[in-house]
């Protein structure tokens, strides 16, 4: 078990110098005092950022749940995970963890061992298997527009960054999101690294022992449909599939993201 009994000021300064947003119900971090209700960490994935998490985590927050929104830094699986996994330790009590896209392997690898995880949520995710990339299971199964919609820009070190095309955000990334609302969301994505959607990943996985549920996009453009259902069949996950949303079914149906997550808390948890 890791060492939690650290201040409340020192938890505060870790979380506010990694860029999250992080409160509870009551506006106190929620990595302070621990709640009758688990701490729901919120982790984004690719060609995003933590604030299409808003309507999710205002619902969340009303329903008297601490929240946690990590800033993802999209550059490594690896290192992603080992971000997250810093920040999991600074939470008392148990943890919800959720994770979008990209966001699903990183929570697959941070979770890891952690007995304060107490469910993981999948939302139209990858979960890797170890040896397994984002990038090679999106092309397991037709379907996805998302190799024909990246743009490249090469870096400084060698490396590219990964941006989905403004232009085809909307219809491929957002369907179901209203046109301007996409628009905004194409413009404001955060790249991911080639570096990090091709790092296979390693190691144990937290799927494998800890309990998971799988909200699946029954009309997603980015990872098809067929091949969340096989990683969420895999996982022995408890599936929902939203019928006709998009890649981003946490922003254009939040009241079902939310139900979906406070299942998990609640039949994980004991509430």
């Amino acid at each position: 078990m890791r060492n939690k009994g650290m201040r409340v000021a020192v938890a505060a300064l870790a979380i506010a110098g990694t860029g999250l947003f992080a409160v509870s119900a009551d506006g106190a971090y929620a990595g302070g005092r621990p709640g009758p209700k688990p701490t729901i960490v919120l982790v984004h994935g690719a060609f995003a950022d933590s604030s299409g998490f808003a309507a999710v985590a205002r619902r969340l927050l009303d329903d008297g749940y601490p929240v946690v929104a990590a800033a993802n830094p999209l550059r490594g699986l690896s290192s992603d995970a080992a971000q997250v996994r810093a920040l999991l330790d600074t939470i008392t009590g148990p943890i919800v963890l959720v994770g979008h896209s990209y966001g699903g392997a990183v929570i697959s690898a941070a979770a890891a061992g952690d007995p304060d995880v107490k469910a993981l949520v999948y939302l139209a995710a990858f979960v890797p298997a170890a040896g397994e990339s984002a990038e090679q299971l999106v092309n397991r199964f037709p379907g996805s527009t998302v190799g024909e919609s990246l743009k490249a820009v090469p870096l400084p070190d060698g490396q590219v960054d990964l941006y989905i095309d403004p232009a085809v955000f909307p219809a491929r990334f957002a369907g179901d999101v209203p046109p301007k609302d996409a628009a905004v969301y194409a413009i404001t994505q955060r790249p991911a690294s080639g570096a990090a959607l091709g790092e296979p990943a390693s190691g144990p996985q937290a799927w494998q022992t800890i309990r998971n549920y799988n909200l699946i996009s029954g009309a997603d453009r980015i990872i098809p449909p067929a091949a969340q259902r096989f990683m969420a069949e895999r996982a022995g996950a408890e599936v929902r599939v939203v019928r006709g949303a998009s890649h981003l079914v946490f922003v254009s149906q939040p009241g079902t993201t939310v139900a979906f997550i406070e299942k998990a808390a609640r039949e994980t948890v004991h509430l």
